[in-house]
């Protein structure tokens, strides 16, 4: 046994990767925000997409983005790799990332919601909001609303937003969204992913837009992603958790591989006018039936502009 596995290794570690991303598309004179940077698959994929083009790292902790940052301009060469503050669990900061943003950059082509929480003790936002919701959904859902007009200014242009497989287990709850009645960590993350998805149905439902049969579209696509299940610091929250990651590491991708579905989704010039739909392994993937329902996805638009004080048409 020992040596079949020894010799079946490289084959299994191959499956594990999944899909690569092959484009080699540039991006020269394109702006690039990806927020959570400093860590895991955000910084795989700021450190290729530095190669391509100018890269915003937007993160909480500054130091440990401008270690990030400071690496990836060693590695590529490229001095336009820059470091922005953003709290996703504090809009005051969501709104200040943005204003210092549209006041430096004229444009923005790529949009990558990235960060993310997982597992974490019942806890609430700045704001009031339940942790995994507050960060994952709304802090995501505020900063691409502050940032719309800059994208179509700038198109054609793309908002990739990073959900996960966990989209499958989630429920929106609109009885109890903060978890004040009944809270699970492991749920509470699972909601959250599966807000992603609706928001980026809808997000690209409302960018696509209709008028008597003519597409009066923006050329700004949305589309969500599952990177895998990656070896990163996303876990911490849970000992359990952070225990199995390190006994089955070897079955899970690196940060590296977790990043190639992003990548796919910022470059890969086949998607130039996909928009709405849900990749894994840089390919389309199943999306659960809470995942495709219309009617949620518009609730769920009105109650997260009902909670961050937008109005959002």
């Amino acid at each position: 046994v020992p040596v079949l596995l020894f010799v079946a290794a490289p084959y299994i570690r191959r499956y594990v990767a999944g899909g690569r991303c092959k484009s080699a598309a540039r991006l020269e004179g394109k702006v690039v925000i990806i927020t959570g940077a400093n860590t895991g698959i955000g910084k795989e994929t700021a450190r290729d997409l530095a190669q391509r083009g100018k890269v915003i790292i937007a993160c909480r902790d500054i130091a440990k983005a401008e270690a990030a940052a400071s690496e990836i301009r060693a590695e590529t060469g490229n001095q336009q790799v820059i470091v922005r503050k953003l709290d996703l669990a504090d809009t005051k900061s969501i709104r200040e990332f943005a204003e210092k943003f549209l006041a430096e950059e004229k444009e923005l082509h790529i949009l990558i919601n990235n960060a993310g929480v997982m597992l974490c003790p019942y806890s609430k936002t700045v704001d009031g909001f339940e942790m995994h919701l507050g960060v994952n959904h709304l802090g995501h859902f505020l900063l691409t609303f502050l940032l719309l007009e800059r994208l179509k200014q700038s198109a054609p242009a793309r908002i990739v937003n990073v959900s996960s497989l966990a989209h499958h287990g989630g429920r929106i709850r609109f009885h109890d969204l903060h978890g004040e009645k009944c809270y699970n960590r492991g749920l509470a993350y699972c909601h959250s992913k599966l807000a992603n998805v609706l928001f980026t149905r809808e997000l690209a439902r409302r960018l696509q837009g209709k008028l008597l049969y003519f597409a009066i579209g923006t050329k700004v696509t949305a589309n969500a992603l599952h990177p895998g299940s990656v070896y990163s610091e996303l876990v911490r929250h849970s000992f359990v958790m952070k225990w199995l990651w390190k006994i089955f590491s070897f079955f899970l991708k690196t940060p590296c591989e977790g990043a190639q579905t992003s990548i796919y989704c910022a470059v890969a010039e086949e998607l130039d006018s996909v928009t709405g739909q849900y990749f894994s392994d840089c390919q389309p993937a199943y999306v659960s039936p809470h995942g495709r329902d219309d009617e949620t996805a518009k609730k769920l638009w009105s109650v997260s502009c009902e909670l961050l004080g937008i109005q959002w048409d």
